[in-house]
């Protein structure tokens, strides 16, 4: 069956040249196509059926990233893969903490979205080698940490932190997992040592840097380890 995936951008000329590339990049795909953040979701709730998002942030009507956060509010069921002409590395971090699930700058070598939508297809999280380099790189203490403790995190906590790179809330996560709140933050101030960040935005840098995705995550899967 082929990957269904709904492209939002309401310039014509851009968002043709996306389909374009989408059906020339090898994959199984079926591609729908609409100019503004309502028609998308017009089509996905008269039943259109998207396995994947790639969204425009600015468009009429929804500036910055509240094409976005709407996106993910009304369908926080379908990942999206974010495309925008702003490289800010701080709309980067905000796109990743609404829970997208990549960034690909509209500048970027065309060859670059095909890569992000294998990554992302594949469970992964794309992030734009200009945003992980504005970052410090994976110090000893992460790498430690990450072979010690990430790799003999509970089922538990992968299901958390499987949460918490889809961009859910404490609040979501706990009713999905049928836990308390307290217990949620718990286990994401566990997962937070394990990793040596701070934040949940750090977590996800982390996670892309090293090369894990969502597929990783799931219980049961082999633990990888953080690479250089």
């Amino acid at each position: 069956m082929p990957m269904k995936i709904l492209v939002v951008d309401d310039h014509p000329l851009y968002r043709s040249g996306i389909v374009h590339t989408l059906h020339d990049a090898g994959q199984d795909l079926e591609v729908s196509e609409c100019g503004s953040v309502g028609a998308a979701l017009e089509k996905l709730d008269a039943g259109l059926a998207a396995e994947l998002i790639i969204l425009d942030l600015n468009m009429p009507g929804s500036q910055g990233v509240e094409a976005l956060r709407t996106m993910r509010t009304r369908r926080p069921d379908i990942p999206v893969l974010v495309l925008s002409a702003n490289e800010d590395p701080r709309t980067v971090r905000e796109c990743v903490d609404l829970g997208a699930y990549g960034f690909v700058p509209k500048s970027a070598p065309i060859d670059m979205l095909p890569s992000a939508l294998q990554l992302v297809l594949a469970g992964g999280v794309f992030l734009p080698p200009s945003s992980l380099s504005v970052d410090v790189p994976a110090n000893p203490a992460q790498h430690d940490a990450w072979a010690k403790l990430g790799a003999r995190l509970t089922e538990r906590q992968r299901q958390v932190l499987l949460g918490i790179v889809q961009g859910k809330p404490n609040k979501v996560i706990a009713r999905d997992l049928n836990l308390s709140d307290a217990t949620v933050k718990t286990h994401v101030s566990h997962i937070f040592d394990a990793l040596v960040v701070s934040s949940r935005t750090e977590a996800v840098y982390a996670l892309a840097r090293a090369g894990i995705g969502i597929r990783d995550l799931e219980v049961g899967a082999t633990p990888v380890p953080l690479r250089a």
